[in-house]
């Protein structure tokens, strides 16, 4: 019994690390999206309003399930240290590769060590809209880098983000239903 209550102690810890993470990028991410504004990358700037609503969303669903488990979702907002548009995708990039690479699979290993299927659920979810924000994050360092104003990255657009998961796409068209959590299209979010 005190195996159980341990297993579930440390996947409530990494729920609140989870928490934690998904509402400090939340918030790092609207900064962001302000300076890419006035850089002139507008969308830049509506990629990282996107991803900073679906970071939102994590951040939601991971402390429905805190609570779930009898615990309270809290976290500390650090200091936001914005650079330029260039460095900010950049350290997105890093940040989206960490949680999908490490992060996510740790905690959903450990999730499924044990029955707690919602926590598992949570960060799945999340790990794979952090997949799409990094392939985002990647193409936009690209076209930067290149200076390619004549691109997406220059003008403002839409993305569309899944009301429940935070799944993020900027071809809403190519299928009916998110491919993560199967919410109808409908229902999705669109971010500018």
């Amino acid at each position: 019994m005190s195996e159980l209550i341990a297993e579930k102690s440390a996947t409530i810890a990494n729920l609140l690390a989870a928490y934690e993470g998904e509402s400090n990028a939340h918030a790092k991410y609207d900064f962001f999206a302000a300076k890419a504004d006035a850089e002139g990358w507008l969308g830049a700037a509506s990629l990282f309003r996107a991803a900073a609503r679906a970071e939102q969303l994590h951040a939601a669903n991971h402390a429905r399930v805190i609570k779930q488990l009898g615990s309270e979702a809290h976290c500390e907002i650090r200091a936001v240290e914005v650079k330029s548009t260039l460095e900010n995708l950049k350290e997105a990039l890093a940040g989206e590769q960490y949680e999908v690479e490490t992060m996510y699979p740790d905690f959903i290993a450990e999730a499924s060590g044990i029955d707690v299927g919602p926590a598992r659920r949570t960060f799945t979810w999340a790990m794979e809209a952090e997949k799409t924000h990094a392939r985002l994050f990647q193409e936009a360092i690209g076209l930067v880098e290149l200076r390619l104003k004549t691109s997406w990255v220059g003008f403002a657009r839409p993305f569309y983000v899944c009301a429940a998961c935070g799944y993020t796409t900027e071809t809403p068209e190519e299928q009916a239903r998110c491919p993560v959590c199967n919410l109808a299209l409908d229902k999705f979010e669109v971010i500018r």
